[in-house]
C-alpha cells in the first residue's frame, strides 16, 4: 500500500460557511455527464443474487454501527457481537456510501437512509480535526467521536495521524452523499468543501510537479526520526506540522490516486501530478523482479515512462502493476471514477488485464481453484498485504499465499501454498468478468463455506479452508459499492462523476496510453 521516493526502494459548518476560509459554500453543479461504461447486464436472477448478498453485507455494517454515533466500527467478529471501538475516515466513508447503495437496491427506505447519513454528518462535525485543511484523524473512538489516544483493545499509545489515502475515501464519499441525498446535501457540502487536498502535496518532490505525502502528524512524534516539520504546504495555514518525509504515493496503481484526483477536481493540485506518478520504474532501475517494457510519451509537459510487465512472462497480458499486485489498488478508485469509460486507451485496458491475470494466476498458475487476491483479515490471524507478486513492483511481494511463494519471472515457481482470497476482490472484478466472478463468489460461499448472517467473510485459505470469521467494513463497504454500481447501472458513479466532475478529471486523464 505504501510507496517510498527513495529508487533503491519501494514504500465547516451548517449555515453556509467553510470552517478554514470562511467563505460561502461553493455551488457544486450535480447532473452526471458521463457515457456509463459497459457494465454487464444482469439477469433477474443475477440481480437477486447480488441484491441478497448486499442485504447479508448490510446486515454486518449495521451491526458495525454505535446507535449513539452513527460511526462504524473497523470491524466485528462473524457473529455480529462485540465490535471493535475503532473507526478511521476510510470507515466513516464506506458506511455513507452504503448507505446511498442500500436505499438504492430496496434494503432500507429512503426514511432510513436520510436518518443514517444525517447522524454521521452531525458527529462528523463536532469531531476534532486539523481545521486548517479540513482533514480528519486516522483514528476515532466510535463511541462518542473522540480522537484515539490509547488503543481500545490494549491500551497501547496512539499518535494521531492524517492520512492522505484514508481522506480520499472519506471525501469521495461525502460529494456522493451531495449528490445523492438532497436531504443532507448541504452538511455534507460543509464537511468537503473546507477540505484542502493540496495541504499533502509536495510540489519539491523529485517527480515533478509533485507528489502526494503520506500524511502529517499535528504534533511532535518522538517514535519517528524520518518526519519533516513543515508549515502546512501550499498556503493552507495554521501551525507546523509533521510530514511523513521519506513516504510519498508516487505509484499510478494505488487506491492514493483518489486523493490526485479530489484535488484535480477542486483545482488544488495540478493535472501533471497525475502523470508524476510512476506506470512502471525505468528500465535502469534493474533490481526490478520483472524487466519492464514500453515507450516514454509526454502528457501536460510530464515526461512518463509508460512501462508494463507481461504475466505469464513467456505469452501473457500487458499489465501495468500496482505496488503490490492487489485488486483494490487497482480498481477501488474505479468504484467512483468511470475510469474505464473516460480513459480507454489507459485504465479501460489495464483493469480487464489485471482481473484477467488474476484469475489466471489462481486458476491456472497457482491451481488454487479460486481468486481474488487483496488485503485482508488473515486466516492464519491478524490483517495481511495478499496479491499477486507477479503484479505488483514492490520486489518481496505481496503473495497470494500463506507461505510467501515468490514469482520470478525467469523461473517461475512450480508450486504454491495455501492461497487465500478475499471476497470484495470477486466483487471489485465483477464489471470486468461478471460470470468468472460470480462463480468465483458462490464457491466461496457454498464449497468453502466463507459466509454467515452478515455476508461474506473476509478471507479464506484455499486449501487449509481456514476462515477469517471477521467483517471489515472497508471490505464489506467495497462491496456494497460493486454491487451498487452493476445493479443500479453505475449507481456510484453517477452520483460521483457530475458535470463539474468530468470537466476537471477527464481530459486530464483520457490522453493516456498504456503500452498494452
Amino acid at each position: 500500500m505504501y510507496q517510498f521516493s527513495n529508487p533503491s526502494r519501494r514504500q465547516i459548518l451548517a449555515g453556509g460557511t467553510a470552517i478554514a476560509a470562511g467563505l460561502a459554500l461553493p455551488t457544486f453543479p450535480t447532473a452526471p455527464a458521463f457515457a456509463a461504461p459497459s457494465v454487464p447486464t444482469q439477469s433477474p436472477a443475477g440481480r437477486r443474487q447480488l441484491t441478497r448478498w448486499a442485504a447479508d453485507t448490510w446486515t454486518s455494517l449495521v451491526a458495525m454501527t454505535d446507535p449513539h454515533t452513527g460511526l462504524v466500527s473497523d470491524k466485528i467478529p462473524g457473529t455480529l457481537t462485540g465490535r471493535a471501538h475503532n473507526t478511521s475516515p476510510t470507515n466513516i466513508g464506506g458506511y455513507l456510501w452504503s448507505c446511498i447503495v442500500a436505499r438504492d437496491l430496496g434494503i432500507i427506505t429512503p426514511g432510513e437512509s436520510r436518518k443514517r447519513i444525517a447522524q454521521t454528518l452531525k458527529t462528523l462535525a463536532r469531531m476534532q480535526h486539523h481545521t486548517p485543511s479540513g482533514m480528519f484523524y486516522n483514528w476515532y473512538d466510535v463511541r462518542d467521536g473522540s480522537v484515539l489516544t490509547t488503543w481500545p483493545e490494549n491500551g497501547n499509545l496512539v499518535r494521531p495521524f492524517v492520512s492522505s489515502v484514508d481522506m480520499g475515501w472519506l471525501g469521495a464519499a461525502l460529494w456522493v452523499v451531495a449528490n445523492a441525498d438532497p436531504s443532507n446535501r448541504r452538511a455534507a457540502l460543509a464537511l468537503y468543501a473546507p477540505m484542502r487536498w493540496d495541504v499533502f502535496f509536495d510540489r519539491a518532490f523529485a517527480r515533478q510537479p509533485g507528489a502526494n505525502y503520506g500524511g502529517f502528524y499535528t504534533e511532535p512524534n518522538p517514535d519517528r526520526t524520518d518526519l519533516l516539520q513543515s508549515p502546512p504546504l501550499n498556503g493552507v495555514g495554521g501551525p507546523d506540522i509533521w510530514y511523513t518525509a521519506n513516504h510519498h504515493y508516487d505509484t499510478a496503481v494505488s487506491e492514493a490516486r483518489m486523493v490526485n484526483y479530489l484535488g484535480i477536481i477542486r483545482g488544488q493540485i495540478p493535472g501533471g501530478a497525475y502523470y508524476a506518478t510512476w506506470r512502471t520504474f525505468p528500465p535502469d532501475w534493474t533490481w526490478q523482479e520483472t524487466p519492464p517494457t514500453g515507450e516514454t510519451r509526454t502528457y501536460l509537459g510530464v515526461d512518463v515512462y509508460e512501462g508494463v510487465y507481461r504475466y505469464p512472462y513467456a505469452d501473457g497480458l500487458h499489465v501495468v502493476p500496482g505496488w503490490g499486485g492487489s485488486m483494490f489498488e487497482e480498481l477501488m478508485p474505479d468504484l467512483f471514477v468511470p475510469e474505464a469509460a473516460w480513459a480507454p486507451r489507459s485504465w479501460g485496458k489495464n483493469h480487464p488485464n489485471h482481473v484477467a491475470s488474476q484469475i489466471y494466476h489462481g486458476m491456472e498458475d497457482a491451481r488454487y481453484g479460486y481468486w481474488g487476491f487483496s488485503p485482508s483479515n488473515d486466516p492464519y490471524g491478524g490483517y495481511r498485504e495478499y496479491g499477486v507478486d507477479a503484479l505488483g513492483l514492490k520486489p518481496d511481494g505481496y503473495f497470494s499465499d500463506e507461505e510467501n511463494t515468490n514469482y520470478d519471472p525467469l523461473k517461475p515457481p512450480t508450486s504454491y501454498g495455501d492461497g487465500v482470497v478475499t471476497p470484495h476482490a470477486s466483487f471489485l472484478a465483477m464489471p470486468y468478468a461478471p460470470a468468472e466472478a460470480t462463480a468465483n463468489l458462490k464457491g466461496i460461499q457454498h464449497e468453502l463455506g466463507a459466509y454467515g448472517k452478515g455476508g461474506f467473510y473476509d478471507a479464506v485459505g484455499t486449501r487449509s479452508g481456514k476462515i477469517a470469521e471477521w467483517h471489515l467494513s472497508l471490505d464489506q463497504s467495497m462491496i456494497m459499492g460493486a454491487i451498487g454500481n452493476v445493479v443500479t447501472r453505475n449507481g456510484l458513479r453517477r452520483y460521483f462523476a457530475t458535470h463539474s466532475v468530468e470537466s476537471a478529471l477527464r481530459p486530464v486523464i483520457s490522453p493516456e496510453r498504456f503500452s498494452i
